[in-house]
């Protein structure tokens, strides 16, 4: 010791000591030290099977098509394509509070226009109530149950032209979001 003092000096001598013992008394925890559970409990966020409530309006070509504006909130749950799957998908990992603008082409929306969708029927297979113009919707049952809705695009003498397709297929969803709530679901 005596060496080393000689050599670089009391007062730094001194300063290694204090350094030393402050830093004995406050030690840094170490990197695989369990980390302090912290006071506030994480919010949970947007994930398989919760329960989750949110704000929306839906904009197509620059035009609000649907909105959550004045009304009651959406509810569903996560995870069990009750919406479509870009919606979904771009809700992950959200906490309650957090706003978002969504962009889902039309691959994660209702899909791209299907030329098989767009059929040419007699008139005669149209209900009678039913005045052929461009521009009807009409509403059915398929012979699977399934409903359907099918808008007249072209009406010719004995035949009318009938659009399966989804009215949103083949556009790009704008949404904006907030999510107001996130809560598991009961249990089953």
């Amino acid at each position: 010791m005596r060496r080393l003092i000689g050599v670089v000096g009391w007062s730094l001598v001194v300063g290694l000591m204090v350094a030393s013992t402050a830093a004995a008394e406050d030690p840094v925890p170490a990197a695989d030290a369990p980390a302090t559970p912290s006071a506030e409990p994480i919010p949970p966020a947007v994930g398989q099977n919760m329960e989750v409530t949110l704000d929306y309006t839906l904009t197509v070509e620059g035009s609000v098509v649907e909105s959550t504006e004045g009304k009651e909130p959406l509810t569903y749950v996560h995870g069990q394509r009750q919406l479509i799957a870009g919606f979904e998908q771009g809700l992950e990992g959200l906490h309650a509070g957090d706003a978002k603008e969504l962009s889902i082409p039309p691959e994660s929306g209702y899909g791209t226009i299907d030329p098989a969708a767009v059929v040419e029927v007699q008139k005669s297979q149209l209900p009678a109530d039913v005045a052929p113009e461009v521009g009807t919707v009409l509403r059915g049952v398929n012979p699977d149950g399934q409903s359907f809705r099918a808008k007249i695009t072209e009406v010719k003498t004995d035949t009318v032209v009938l659009d399966l397709n989804h009215p949103l297929a083949g556009k790009t969803l704008n949404f904006k979001i907030k999510v107001l709530d996130i809560k598991p679901t009961p249990a089953s």
